[in-house]
C-alpha cells in the first residue's frame, strides 16, 4: 500500500513501476477483547502498486488484501472472522485501499499517509503513520514500509458482538516494494 513511500522524485515513471510484493508483505491487526486480551490475526496475501501522484514528487498506493489469507491463532478463530458478522468474506473477498498523494519527502522523514479503506463493501477514511524510511531506487536490497493505523470497525458494519469486543481495531502493514521496469 505504501509503496510510494520509496520512490525517488526523479523517478522515470513512464519506465518504471513499483508493486507490492505480495510474498515478503503482510497487514496485522489486533483487538481487544473482553477489555483484557487481544486476538491478533494477519494477512498474507497484500497485493498493489505504487504510481506516481499528480505532483511531481508524490506517490499513490493502491492495494488489495485477500480476506481468504486471514490467519488467526486457531481454525475456530478463523472461520469467525470470515463469518458474516465480521469480514463477511463470502461477499467481499478483498478489502481496497488507496491512498490520496502522499510527497517523497513525507515518506523520507515519516508522516502520514492517507486514504480511503473498502471493507465489506464499505469505503471510509483512514490513516496511517509512515515511519521514516529512504529506499534507494537502485539498490539491490528490497525496500520495507511500515505503516500504523486505527479503524472503527462500526465504520464497516462489523456491529455484532459489541459487547465482547472492542471497537477500535489496530491495523499494522509491513510492505515490501518490487521494482519493474516495462
Amino acid at each position: 500500500m505504501l509503496t510510494l513511500l520509496f520512490l525517488a522524485a526523479s523517478a522515470a515513471a513512464s519506465e518504471t513501476d513499483y508493486r507490492i510484493d505480495p510474498l515478503a508483505s503482510q497487514a496485522t491487526f489486533e483487538v481487544r477483547v473482553l477489555w483484557l486480551e487481544h486476538v491478533d490475526g494477519h494477512f498474507t496475501q497484500v497485493a498493489g502498486e505504487v504510481v506516481p501522484g499528480p505532483s511531481p514528487d508524490s506517490w499513490v498506493v493502491d492495494a488489495t488484501i485477500s480476506v481468504d489469507s486471514v490467519a488467526m491463532p486457531t481454525s475456530r478463530m478463523r472461520q469467525w472472522v470470515m463469518a458474516p458478522n465480521f469480514f463477511d468474506a463470502g461477499h467481499h473477498p478483498l478489502i481496497h485501499f488507496v491512498s490520496n498523494p502522499i510527497s517523497q519527502a513525507d515518506l523520507d522523514r515519516g508522516g502520514t499517509l492517507t486514504g480511503s479503506l473498502t471493507m465489506r463493501g464499505v469505503t471510509a477514511p483512514i490513516r496511517f503513520a509512515v515511519e521514516p524510511v529512504h529506499c534507494e531506487e537502485m539498490s539491490p536490497n528490497p525496500c520495507k514500509i511500515m505503516l500504523h493505523g486505527n479503524l472503527q470497525r462500526s465504520a464497516f458494519g462489523m456491529t455484532a458482538d459489541r459487547l465482547a469486543l472492542s471497537d477500535s481495531v489496530d491495523l499494522n502493514l509491513s510492505i515490501t516494494l518490487q521494482r519493474e521496469s516495462r
